[in-house]
C-alpha cells in the first residue's frame, strides 16, 4: 500500500517529546490529518538482585494522578545507545549498577499516534554505585521476589504497560532462574 507523507509541521517541542501535526496521503488518494508524538526512545530495565527480587520504583504519574508501581525506566539522550542509557537509568532511578545488562527485546508502546521505540534490559550483578536523580523525580524504591512480581503482573497489581511487557519478556529467565 502506498501512503505519503504531504506535509509535517511541529507544533510543540517539549523536553522529552515533539508533536508533529502531518498530512498524509492515504492510498485511496485521501489527505487525512495526523498528529504524531516524536520521540527519541527509551529503556525500561529489570533489576535482578541477588536474592531473587526485582527493584521497582513507585512513583506519581500525572496521566493517571496516582501512584503507579513501574520498572525502572527512561528517556535515551539524542545519540545514546539503549545499553548507555540503562546503565545509566538503573543507577539514577535504584541506586545499583548492574555487571551484566541484557538486551531482551524491543518494542513500539503506541505506534499509532507515537514513535517512541523501547528496549528491554535484564539487569543482573547488581551493586551500589548510586547517581543522583532527576530534580523531577520522587521515587520509592520497592524490592519484590521475582515469582511475586510476576503474580502480581498477571492479577492486575501492576498497571503499568512497559513494565508488564518487560515482565513478559523476562518471564522465562526470572521462572527459570540466572
Amino acid at each position: 500500500m502506498n501512503f505519503s507523507i504531504l506535509q509535517r509541521e511541529t507544533i510543540y517541542q517539549g523536553r522529552a517529546f515533539g508533536v508533529e501535526k502531518i498530512q498524509m496521503k492515504l492510498p485511496d488518494g485521501t489527505v487525512r490529518p495526523y498528529d504524531l508524538v516524536q520521540h527519541s526512545g527509551s529503556v525500561t530495565i529489570v533489576p535482578l538482585d541477588s536474592n531473587g527480587n526485582l527493584l521497582f520504583v513507585r512513583q506519581y504519574r500525572i496521566g493517571v494522578g496516582e501512584e503507579l508501581l513501574e520498572l525502572p525506566a527512561g528517556v535515551l539522550n539524542d545519540t545514546e545507545d539503549p545499553q548507555t542509557c540503562a546503565a545509566r537509568e538503573i543507577r539514577e532511578e535504584t541506586g545499583m549498577a548492574a555487571t551484566n545488562l541484557e538486551l531482551l527485546g524491543d518494542f513500539y508502546l503506541a505506534p499509532g499516534y507515537s514513535s517512541e521505540h523501547m528496549y528491554i534490559f535484564l539487569a543482573s550483578g547488581l551493586y551500589p554505585s548510586p547517581l543522583e536523580q532527576d530534580a523531577d523525580e520522587f521515587l520509592h524504591l520497592v524490592a519484590i521476589p521475582a515469582v511475586q512480581a510476576l503474580e502480581m503482573a498477571q492479577n492486575g497489581e501492576i498497571r503499568d504497560a512497559k513494565s508488564l511487557a518487560a515482565l513478559m519478556l523476562a518471564q522465562k529467565r526470572l521462572k527459570g532462574g540466572l
